[in-house]
């Protein structure tokens, strides 16, 4: 009988010990994950003292909650049926938590001493190298240590355990991804940013400055290039051109792969105006190097890509600047003057081209000089970046393998056993500028409809015009294409194309759009679906693209879209087979 007691009052002892344990561990956690929050608040503002304190009083949280969930009693505990598991995920939940806390947020608080956002403000046309340089070694290794607690987080089992903890791993696991996202980010522009302004000697580098209001796959039609040196952070535009200033080159300028050739022909390697029509920039980017050499004579060390809508984020950015006749552009109306006004004011293509590299050496002006708010900067280039709209492409492979896979890289898009990915694909069939007046919208499905269990995937595309009743008549010729291409004026003609995930099967596309035809095609192992749609003012069209995935999964169907000047978010439709 006495040992029962003892037993007993032993168990008692460790389940108290274990509760009140439990009981201070979550209090710990739920203190220390939203300074995590604060700090990153903290030094995004440019305040690394206000940093430095909060980080201290998370540390201490993540900490303790760590101690007090790892002792030998708590770890007994866990071999316990029912109560056990849940045990374990809090051990866990909180270890994740002390390693982000002690080995990403404290090396990246320490790199604020270096480093903060005022950084990137560039100074009478100079960015400060030596900071980012300092900045490097710490930002690395916050980054490989979320690349790690990602890792761990996303290996909790808490399956077993109750909801609460269910939901907690769940959160902590989002969160954490995307800390490690953005940690990845950060430290790939760390790396890259010195070399690219040119820390270890003078570069050259060729801007696109793509016109949604005559889609290409990329963004839009090139109409205007400009040349950029760097050399020990100062930044300088030398040189401005016009797609009128290319020739129609008699071949392609270099060999472009046969899928490619295939897809969209040969005069993607012989027009500046068409490098854009293929999605994938590293090999737009190569043929416009490649025009740009033989031109202007000058071999430049990358390519980078903008569009008008990414300058109206970065007029948040600057503020309003000038752009002559007492004319200004602002965050509000950059788009509209830059895609439709001007097209009404100035019927010469040449005059056209002047007031375009006009506002774009307006806007450099201003962001040179570092008349700007660095935050917004940041958070321009960041939703230019995630849009498409914002691509870089480097002649260095050691660059290059650093960009390959981020959003600037302007690849297909890649699918995995979590997310199958659609690419859908926009090109001008009018030869005009009338998809300033296309408005598209997207959704994705999947259903089960064999037997063997594979998932059918599907794109439903609607493009609307919103152009004026009297479009033919109302709007310059030059903007309806005035019937040169064979579309009559006042027609906004799309050509799309579909890429599903490699290795999936085609089954085609269909509208009830009248005379709808569509082609099958292949681009790199991608399938890719091909039809045109014709639209008058006012009218939608929905097409509705199938494939077969490659294998049995689980997860989401999502997709990415040409970012045009109206980008639609991705919704999700109901299939039924």
């Amino acid at each position: 009988m006495p040992i029962v007691v003892g037993v007993a009052v032993a168990l008692v002892a460790i389940t108290a010990w274990i509760g009140i344990r439990g009981f201070l561990a979550k209090g710990e956690l739920e203190a220390a994950v939203p300074l995590a929050g604060v700090v990153q608040s903290e030094l995004i503002a440019g305040d690394a003292a206000a940093a430095q304190k909060t980080f201290a009083s998370l540390d201490q949280h993540a900490s303790a909650a760590a101690s007090l969930t790892s002792d030998p009693i708590w770890r007994f505990g866990e071999i316990v049926p029912f109560v056990g598991p849940n045990l374990t995920v809090v051990r866990e939940l909180a270890s994740v938590v002390n390693q982000v806390s002690g080995q990403a947020i404290k090396p990246l608080v320490s790199a604020a001493g270096h480093l903060d956002v005022g950084s990137f403000k560039p100074v009478d046309g100079t960015i400060q190298l030596q900071p980012l340089m300092d900045a490097a070694p710490d930002i690395s290794a916050a980054a490989e240590a979320l690349a790690s607690a990602n890792d761990r987080v996303v290996a909790i089992d808490a399956s077993a355990s109750i909801p609460l903890l269910q939901a907690a791993a769940v959160q902590l696991q989002d969160a954490v991804l995307e800390a490690n996202e953005v940690a990845l980010s950060v430290d790939r522009a760390v790396q890259l940013l010195p070399a690219m302004l040119g820390a270890d000697g003078a570069r050259n580098y060729l801007v696109l400055f793509q016109n949604p209001a005559e889609l290409r796959s990329g963004g839009g039609i090139p109409g205007a290039l400009a040349l950029v040196h760097t050399d020990g952070g100062r930044i300088d535009l030398v040189q401005q051109a016009s797609s009128t200033d290319f020739p129609a080159f008699e071949a392609p300028v270099l060999d472009v792969p046969t899928d490619t050739r295939g897809i969209y022909g040969d005069t993607i390697g012989q027009y500046i105006q068409n490098v854009t029509l293929t999605p994938r920039f590293p090999i737009t980017a190569d043929l416009a190097r490649e025009m740009w050499k033989r031109q202007f004579g000058v071999d430049v060390d990358g390519v980078l890509s903008a569009d008008p809508v990414m300058l109206a984020y970065l007029l948040e950015a600057t503020g309003p600047v000038d752009v002559g006749a007492g004319e200004q552009l602002t965050s509000e109306n950059a788009v509209r003057v830059l895609l439709s006004d001007v097209y009404a004011r100035y019927t010469v293509p040449s005059d056209q081209d002047a007031f375009f590299a006009a506002a774009a050496a307006a806007v450099f002006s201003k962001l040179s000089s570092g008349q700007l708010d660095a935050p917004k900067l940041i958070s321009a280039v960041t939703r230019a970046g995630a849009e498409g709209r914002a691509l870089i492409w480097s002649a260095r492979p050691e660059e290059q393998t650093l960009l390959a896979g981020t959003t600037l890289a302007g690849e297909l898009p890649v699918s995995d056993s979590d997310t199958q990915h659609f690419g859908v694909y926009l090109n001008d069939g009018t030869g005009s500028k009338m998809d300033y007046y296309l408005t598209p919208e997207l959704k994705v499905g999947q259903a089960v409809c064999r037997n063997d269990g594979l998932v059918t995937i599907a794109t439903q595309l609607t493009l609307t015009s919103t152009a004026p009743a009297d479009a033919a008549t109302s709007l310059p010729g030059y903007v309806t294409g005035a019937g040169a291409f064979g579309v009559p004026p006042g027609i906004i003609r799309t050509v799309v194309r579909i890429y599903g995930p490699p290795g999936s099967v085609n089954l085609g596309a269909t509208s009830p759009a009248e005379g709808f035809a569509m082609y099958l095609a292949e681009d790199d192992t991608y399938p890719v679906t091909i039809f045109t749609i014709d639209l008058a003012p006012g009218e939608s069209v929905t097409a509705t693209t199938t494939m077969l995935a490659p294998a049995r999964f689980a997860g989401e169907v999502a997709a990415v879209i040409t970012p045009g000047i109206n980008t639609p978010e991705t919704s999700q439709m109901l299939m039924t087979c």
